[in-house]
Order: structure tokens, then C-alpha cells, then sequence
């Protein structure tokens, strides 16, 4: 697939983000995982998405390396690379040093975009899972300023946020003086964040959806995308795959969905949405899908931390 097909967005920052993104998330990183993104790239692939927490940064940086070497990129700046903050980081002096280490680990010179992983603060070097007395106080005006330094000193072209609900991003706008780019959350046809899309399309804040198809419960999630019978029903109507369904429509909410399967006939699949569309009448359909967030987030709540319930984590918007 040639990578003018896949559309771009315009972002708040004056930067341009390819619609369709590949994670890099993983309980366990394949052995051939450089590989496996440079085939993705090869396919079309040209946005991918990495973080601190996944360990993968290393592996993303070797394939963009290689890919140069091939010939099948012109350019670094034929990659959109995002990259995020995690929370053992997420405090003023420690965001700059954290992004060099991203960037060490990735061997470029700037990330295209830099997210604050989760509204929430934990102990320094941290990971996952981690114990609730290891939570902090989250200072997010603090944090704020320390990425608006990286995206000034061009380490990052965009900088934004992850798993912010509406409530968390209006008070961060308040005193930002570089706005969000990106929002990176949860969203598929199982919960499509109405209230939280509404507001980020009034305030010039592109959502990323991560997710798209569920997850299909894991360790989190659940199936409700993937055994949907509404979906399944369009699927069959179409001659498409559900995966794609859900990621089509996704793309019609004007959301840039990051997929994540290394198998590579699902990765062609994943790329072949958007010579097609889904009628009014469809997403009507695809609106009556009963409604409920595929991960809850329970270990960001603690007695002492800043969210002593799910309610003031998501704002409601659970």
C-alpha cells in the first residue's frame, strides 16, 4: 500500500499525523519484533506508536534504521513516531530527562509525538503493576510545562496527552500555553466516548483511539467488538472483516485508530478501510451497541492517591 493512501490529519501544532497508527504494546515482545516492523512499513505502515512503559522504543528505532538502509523509506520524517511519558516520569525535572532516554533508546532526534501516558504520578523507576502506596500526588500544570520545553526544544514536534477525560482537559487548558495536539484514549464501537469526542472537536484536540477492536479481554476488555452481533451483521453485508468495521468507523468519527497485531494478513486488513465507507444508516446501527469502558482502571485508584474512585478518575465518564 503506497503511504499517500493513508489520510492525514492536521494537527493543532501545524504537524501532520497518518490516520492510522501500528502499537507496540505487548505482555510478551516477540523475538522478531524489528522485523515484523519493518514489514509493517513495508506494508504502509507509517505511523508508529511506542512508550517508555512498553519497552519497545529500542525495537522501533532499529526497524526505522534499517528501513532507511532498504530504501523503503526516503526520510526519517517518512515515520510518525509517538512516544509517551509513564507516570514514574510524569513530574516537572523528570519529563526532559525521560524523553532523552526515549530518544537514546530510539536513536532519533525527536519524537513526532509525546504523550503524558496517564493523568497520575508513581513512585520514580516504577513500572507495572505497581502497589497503591506507590502513587503520588500528580502536579499536571508542572508536568505541563516541562513538555511544552521538550516540544520548544524540537525533542518533540507535537506533545499531548493520554487517558484524560474531558474534566482533566479542561483544566489543563487552562494554562497551557501549547495546547494538547493528541489525546490518546480508549474508543471503539463497545465505548465511543460521545461526551469526551464533543469536547475535544470543540477545543482543536485530535483523539487517537487505542483499543479499537476491544482488546478481547486478555488481562482487560472483553469481546464486545469482536462477537458483536450488529458488527457481525455489517460484516457480512459489507464483505468485510469485523476488525475492519469497527476500524472504519473509528476513522469516520475522525479518530486515528492504533491497531496492534503482528500477524501480517491482519496487518493488510487493518490498512484496507479507507476506499469504502460505512451509510448513515450503518453507524446508526453501530450506535445502539450497548456501551461500557473495556478498561476500568482500577489500579490508578487509591485511598490516599488523587483518585479515590473510579468516578474521579474518568470524571464520570465511565
Amino acid at each position: 500500500m503506497d503511504k499517500e493512501m493513508i489520510p492525514q490529519v492536521a494537527l493543532n501544532s501545524g504537524y501532520r499525523m497518518p490516520l492510522i497508527g501500528l502499537g507496540t504494546a505487548c505482555d510478551h515482545i516477540p523475538g522478531n519484533l524489528t522485523s515484523t516492523l519493518i514489514n509493517a512499513i513495508e506494508l504502509g505502515y507509517r505511523h508508529i506508536d511506542t512508550a517508555s512503559l512498553y519497552k519497545t522504543e529500542e525495537f522501533v528505532g532499529q526497524a526505522i534504521a534499517q528501513a532507511l538502509e532498504r530504501g523503503l523509506i526516503d526520510n526519517r520524517s517518512d515515520v510518525f513516531v509517538t512516544s509517551k511519558l509513564w507516570c514514574s516520569d510524569a513530574d516537572h525535572d523528570l519529563v526532559l530527562p525521560a524523553l532523552k532516554e526515549t530518544l537514546r533508546k530510539l536513536g532519533l532526534d525527536y519524537v513526532d509525538l509525546y504523550l503524558v501516558h496517564f493523568p497520575l504520578r508513581i513512585n520514580q523507576g516504577t513500572g507495572t503493576p505497581f502497589q497503591k502506596d506507590e502513587i503520588l500526588p500528580f502536579d499536571m500544570k508542572g508536568t505541563w510545562e516541562a513538555m511544552e520545553v521538550c516540544c520548544r526544544l524540537g525533542l518533540a514536534k507535537s506533545i499531548g496527552v493520554s487517558n484524560f477525560s474531558s474534566k482533566k482537559l479542561s483544566q489543563l487548558l487552562t494554562y497551557a500555553t501549547i495546547p494538547p495536539a493528541v489525546n490518546q484514549v480508549e474508543m471503539n464501537p463497545a465505548w465511543q466516548q460521545r461526551k469526551l469526542r464533543k469536547f475535544c472537536d470543540e477545543n482543536g484536540i485530535h483523539v487517537s483511539a487505542w483499543s479499537p477492536l476491544g482488546a478481547n479481554g486478555a488481562h482487560w476488555g472483553s469481546f464486545a467488538v469482536m462477537k458483536s452481533p450488529i458488527l457481525g451483521d455489517l460484516a457480512v453485508t459489507k464483505g468485510k472483516s469485523i476488525a475492519q468495521i469497527s476500524l472504519r468507523w473509528a476513522y469516520q468519527q475522525g479518530a486515528s485508530p492504533i491497531v496492534k497485531s503482528f500477524n501480517e494478513e491482519r496487518m493488510k486488513e487493518n490498512l484496507q478501510i479507507f476506499d469504502w465507507e460505512l451509510t448513515q444508516e450503518e453507524l446508526d446501527k453501530i450506535n445502539q451497541i450497548p456501551q461500557k469502558r473495556g478498561y476500568p482502571g482500577e489500579m490508578f485508584v487509591s485511598p490516599n492517591g488523587p483518585y479515590k474512585s473510579l468516578e474521579e478518575l474518568w470524571d464520570e465518564e465511565v
